[in-house]
């Protein structure tokens, strides 16, 4: 009985998880079909810094969804298979971006939100394997 509500505790938490990976994602596009939008400053690479944090928090979220959704598999191979949907959905950005006027398409940002991938999910398997999960 305890196992089984513990494993009812664990999928809420892991579909919870996955909305806020939806959400996230859903964020990316709406801000992705804003004409015109760019980054204040002067800092001539801080698109790229951009795109490398904004990826980065969604691979976050993503790090902690696949966790809870497939504990028993190796960090390593979820972590690898995270950086390649999150690539993944990234070209899917640029793409959706070169129809957007005033918005470009670039495969720097791509490789951006790639880097951003995956030190979240570096940094996601550090620390399970710190606290010993990994």
């Amino acid at each position: 009985m305890a196992i089984r509500i513990e494993r009812m505790v664990d999928r809420r938490l892991s579909r919870k998880r996955w909305l806020f990976v939806v959400a996230y994602v859903a964020m990316i596009f709406v801000l992705s079909a804003q004409p015109g939008l760019y980054i204040p400053g002067t800092f001539e690479y801080k698109d790229k810094i951009a795109h490398a944090i904004e990826y980065g928090g969604l691979s976050w979220l993503v790090h902690a969804a696949v966790r809870d959704t497939w504990p028993g598999t190796p960090g390593g191979r979820r972590a690898l298979l995270a950086v390649v949907a999150i690539s993944l959905l990234g070209v899917a950005d640029e793409v959706f971006q070169r129809g957007v006027p005033g918005r470009d398409s670039s495969p720097f940002d791509w490789m951006a939100d790639t880097l951003g991938a995956s030190l979240a999910q570096l940094l996601g398997l550090a620390r399970e394997k710190r606290r010993g999960g990994a």
